[in-house]
């Protein structure tokens, strides 16, 4: 989850809300990618939730890797809840059940995003490995309870805590058990943004499939294969889901800031302070009318702040950030990028991609999401399975890729990192249905070997 800013630059009108998007265009040649993965972590002794405090807890492991890296402490309180790479634009940060996450730095190539996440793997393992713990590579949790999962100590998590049981059933169980990896992505133009976001929603549910897993919970199988997905469609509906608004003629930033400041607040963050607003209008703080805080007006960082706050499968902020996928494994973390990177990065296969999916309906997309966190590649839309679909959309990408020419030492291009994602595609067997077959023959219907085998 994104570092919290402090900007305190006033805003007087909605078209500085716009401005703030627009400000993400960047022209061709300076486009990036930023990868970011959360992992899961536990005690190798018995295979433990591991606690913030205590001598192998998460502070110790966050100590740990300041050392190791070199990287700033961010500092909440007395506690340390993340580390900053001030030269490379990276971020160590915790997730609400201290879910360890890599925000990585804008990168030109995916040779590069695989060299940082080997790089952040090691780092882990070795500052992990002397504290007896060790990292999940599954997308939920897959033994312990709710009740049994630590909380670390952040501000706005206790305010979402409170909040999250008010606007669904399954919100808690996403910010404590879950994992995903995500690719962020840039745009040249408010029409490229436009594109972009089409495609990538529409096929934000393929992506979910082609790296499904998370099929346990609580030690048994859940009866999904992306179950973290799942739990997505019961969290908040204000601010989750497919966005069909994004199809409609005439979509762009505004409506994007329209439809953003109508999503309720969580906070309002002043110097070190987080004032629960959760449930208030940003537009009564745009105003200086918010009940909580008589007087203030909305600055920069407060509209950065709420905008960080929604949770669509595409997320738009001053770049594009693809939500939809479980995370897995070292291969599986750049694959995810690899398949964005080679559909968006490429106009051609940009392209090929709008013509795959622009004449699904909005019905159409949501029967999609619906469908895919329990049957992934079987699911169907408009007549053709998710297989068929993530077959021709891994075709593309892997053409883009190919035309991207960008080479390794080795001379190798950026298509090498699909190849994860293609095996799995041309066996129609995702990882999660291969850990479920794992789990009903040679575990002997125990998750316990998970923390053996599923492990970075």
């Amino acid at each position: 989850m994104a570092r919290d800013v402090s900007d305190t630059t006033p805003l007087g009108a909605r078209s500085e809300l716009v401005e703030w998007i627009a400000s993400g265009e960047k022209p061709r040649e300076t486009w990036r990618l930023g990868t970011e993965h959360e992992k899961i972590p536990f005690h190798r002794a018995d295979s433990s939730p591991v606690p913030y405090e205590g001598g192998r807890g998460i502070r110790a492991l966050l100590e740990g890797m300041q050392e190791r890296t070199g990287w700033e402490p961010i500092i909440e309180g007395d506690h340390p809840i993340g580390l900053a790479d001030e030269a490379g634009g990276g971020a160590i940060s915790l997730e609400p059940g201290g879910q360890f996450e890599l925000s990585g730095a804008p990168l030109r190539t995916l040779h590069e995003t695989a060299r940082e996440t080997a790089q952040h793997l090691a780092d882990a393992k070795a500052v992990g490995e002397s504290l007896g713990i060790g990292f999940l590579t599954l997308g939920m949790s897959p033994l312990w309870s709710r009740a049994e999962t630590p909380v670390m100590p952040k501000a706005r998590y206790r305010i979402m805590t409170d909040y999250m049981p008010k606007v669904g059933s399954l919100g808690l169980d996403m910010m404590y058990r879950t994992s995903t990896v995500q690719v962020n992505m840039d745009y040249a133009s408010e029409a490229d943004m436009v594109k972009k976001l089409r495609v990538s929603l529409a096929l934000q549910p393929v992506a979910t499939a082609i790296f499904a897993n998370s099929p346990f919970t609580e030690g048994k199988p859940n009866g999904y294969l992306s179950m973290r997905s799942n739990i997505w469609l019961d969290t908040d509906k204000d601010r989750t889901g497919m966005m069909a608004f994004a199809f409609e003629d005439g979509f762009g930033y505004e409506r994007y800031v329209d439809w953003a400041l109508d999503v309720p607040m969580y906070f309002v963050k002043r110097d070190a302070t987080y004032h629960d607003v959760a449930g208030a209008s940003f537009r009564d703080l745009f105003a200086g009318r918010l009940a909580q805080l008589p007087g203030e007006r909305a600055t920069r960082s407060d509209w950065a702040n709420h905008v960080s706050t929604l949770f669509p499968e595409v997320r738009l902020k001053r770049y594009l950030e693809m939500r939809g996928a479980d995370v897995g494994n070292a291969e599986h973390i750049v694959a995810l990028s690899a398949f964005w990177t080679g559909l968006l990065y490429d106009e051609t296969s940009l392209d090929g991609a709008w013509e795959l999916v622009k004449s699904w309906s909005a019905e159409d997309r949501e029967q999609l999401r619906a469908d895919v966190p329990k049957q992934a590649l079987k699911a169907r839309i408009a007549g053709r399975s998710v297989q068929d679909v993530a077959r021709d959309a891994l075709a593309l990408s892997r053409a883009g890729l190919q035309r991207r020419g960008y080479r390794d030492d080795s001379g190798r291009d950026e298509t090498r990192h699909l190849t994860y994602a293609e095996e799995i595609v041309t066996s129609g067997r995702t990882q999660a249905e291969r850990l479920l077959e794992l789990y009903h023959g040679r575990w002997n219907g125990s998750v316990i070997p998970a923390f053996k085998e599923c492990v970075f």
